[in-house]
């Protein structure tokens, strides 16, 4: 049951702008300006759902200075959905969104041990560009298609980005990319192809992960959408099992293609999830890899925190 609250009318302009494109604090701000509560009166909303929040929390939440994380603070977060009047999952989703680490590729036959070693390296690359760990990027649609050669290694990859900026300013989005195996980084190249061009590139040898800049020709405000495109040369000496995609965030539709030279096809496909790389695969589905374009494909109508991937096996 709802509680009647002091203002019943949501203004449609700040508030609904701040819901789409968020960030978090600022979609939290304008709420409770819309309804014209103190926080006091907010904290006292909170208290008749049986969740208790100070007031300086309340307050840091909207400036940005804190995030709700705990158990008992996202107990907090739904329940002012419900005070405020706003629509369900809205303010958690950009509490997830404002607290995203970007997207990681980590391509074609890399162990879980290299997984893992690639993503502590991704933080040092990233600091060494002086990005931050929170893109301000939500992404909207995802489609990737990835080529494998006739000495069944991975040649290349494409990548078509939808995203959503929830943080005025950004101007960029810094692509993640570890090879496949018998590639050194320092051999891959990354191509701007529509509405992007390439800035600084940052390599590591040992684990294979290579950080490169994608400079957009505008600087995006809260709520606006970009396109762009993007390819990755990788062209591994050795034969490539499989393409998998970490997700640090949630965020909207994925798509992967998988193409195979016609003198190189493999004898099995399969679809598979991951929560963790070090977690047990689920989720498998055989793919078919026949027709007349030697193509699998997988399609997430909504990304989650994980990992997902086809894997193939090649006849002996």
């Amino acid at each position: 049951m709802r509680h009647a609250l002091e203002h019943q009318d949501l203004p449609t302009g700040e508030l609904d702008t701040a819901l789409r494109g968020g960030p978090f604090h600022v979609a939290l701000r304008a709420a409770i300006a819309a309804r014209g509560l103190p926080l006091q009166r907010v904290q006292h909303h909170l208290s008749r759902h049986g969740v208790k929040v100070g007031v300086t929390s309340l307050s840091y939440w909207q400036q940005g200075a804190r995030r709700p994380q705990r158990p008992e603070s996202l107990r907090a977060v739904r329940a002012l959905e419900e005070i405020l009047q706003l629509p369900d999952e809205s303010l958690i989703r950009l509490l997830a969104e404002s607290g995203r680490r970007g997207e990681a590729e980590f391509p074609a036959g890399r162990s879980h041990p290299s997984l893992a070693e690639g993503s502590a390296v991704l933080d040092r690359l990233r600091a060494g560009l002086g990005r931050p760990a929170d893109s301000g990027l939500h992404t909207l649609g995802h489609h990737e298609c990835v080529r494998i050669g006739a000495r069944r290694e991975l040649a290349a990859r494409e990548a078509h980005h939808i995203v959503r900026a929830h943080r005025d300013g950004v101007d960029g989005f810094l692509v993640v990319h570890q090879g496949g195996p018998g590639r050194t980084p320092h051999e891959t190249r990354v191509r701007a192809l529509e509405n992007c061009r390439t800035g600084r590139v940052r390599r590591d040898q040992d684990t294979g992960v290579l950080v490169a800049e994608l400079l957009f020709d505008t600087r995006l405000r809260v709520g606006d959408t970009f396109l762009f495109r993007y390819a990755v040369e990788d062209g591994a000496a050795e034969a490539a099992h499989e393409y998998l995609h970490r997700f640090e965030a949630p965020g909207g539709q994925y798509a992967l293609q998988v193409r195979f030279d016609p003198t190189a096809l493999p004898v099995r496909c399969r679809r598979f999830t991951q929560h963790s790389p070090a977690a047990p695969r689920s989720a498998r589905q055989e793919l078919s890899a026949t027709g007349p374009h030697h193509c699998v494909h997988l399609v997430e109508p909504r990304i989650r925190p994980g990992i997902v991937g086809i894997a193939w096996d090649w006849p002996e």
